[in-house]
């Protein structure tokens, strides 16, 4: 008696448990009636169904994402981009969700990639590559998120954000850029240099010239000073040879000694009698009749 109470009980227990579900705020709910779709509008609580006759399924009703595979498109002028983006997307409608993508979310990111490639196709097409890559980025990705949500609501979704992670060339091309940018900048290198040779050799030039200017004025002046001085120093001996000719005539044969017997090892070869030793044969200092030494 005690067992068929306890099965009883746990029958009933069972059947109590399977007859209400809950739905959270981040779900939607579908409930089938042997495999029928019969009620969709579940508010998030407790809800009742009838056991063994209905179940329930539950989506996600939050924001999704999803990376898109890249791909290729032509812009305006026929140059290949490869672009990668993400998409964003919830689910609106669960009854026309499950109805038209059997409730699997690779089935819908399948189909929201389809329709935001075109979409990309059709916009890229009428772009050339500096609006693509910059100039209009923004709205493409408006236009397409408000074509591609005409398209999408028959299926029960909509999405909310398309955005591009990046535009890039591909590989053939980019190289080709990469060396096309490379031989540009050697171009530019080579023309700032040479600028720069040709500056260089103007002010080496200009410096030369300046050199050769300040060097010459240094010269004339230095000549006329030089000059000046031998002038005065003329005048001066001329003065001086007036004022006492026999002193002047002393004064100039002791320079000649002097400049004659400098080094010890000179060795002259001369007469006694010649004019230049008078001073030496002259204790008194006298001027010889012959003339002055030279």
């Amino acid at each position: 008696m005690k067992f068929i109470i306890a099965i009883f009980i746990f029958v009933i227990v069972s059947i109590g448990s399977a007859s209400f579900f809950t739905v959270n705020e981040t779900e939607k709910a579908l409930m089938f009636q042997w495999g029928k779709i019969v009620r969709s509008d579940f508010e998030p609580g407790f809800h009742m169904k009838i056991p063994f006759m209905n179940n329930v399924r539950k989506f996600d009703a939050r924001i999704q994402s999803f990376d898109a595979r890249p791909q290729r498109y032509l812009t305006l002028e026929k140059k290949n981009v490869i672009v990668d983006s993400f998409i964003q997307w919830k689910i609106d409608n669960v009854k026309e969700y499950y109805t038209s993508m059997r409730g699997n979310v690779g089935n819908a990111q399948d189909r929201i990639s389809t329709i935001i490639s075109e979409g990309l196709l059709a916009e890229f097409g009428k772009r050339n590559m500096h609006e693509v890559i910059s100039g209009e980025r923004k709205e493409i990705m408006d236009k397409i998120n408000i074509s591609a949500n005409k398209i999408i609501s028959e299926f029960g979704i909509s999405i909310v954000d398309v955005r591009i992670k990046r535009i890039e060339l591909p590989p053939e091309v980019s190289l080709s850029v990469y060396q096309r940018m490379e031989s540009e900048r050697q171009r530019i290198a080579k023309d700032y240099r040479s600028r720069g040779q040709e500056e260089a050799t103007k002010i080496r030039a200009q410096a030369e010239k300046e050199r050769t200017i300040i060097l010459a004025e240094a010269y004339k002046t230095a000549e006329i000073i030089r000059g000046e001085g031998d002038a005065k120093a003329a005048q001066l001996y001329a003065q001086a040879f007036d004022a006492d000719k026999e002193f002047f005539t002393f004064y100039r044969s002791l320079n000649a000694y002097k400049n004659s017997f400098s080094n010890q090892s000179d060795v002259m070869v001369l007469s006694p009698d010649s004019d230049f030793f008078s001073y030496f044969k002259q204790a008194n200092g006298s001027i010889p009749a012959k003339g002055l030494p030279q």
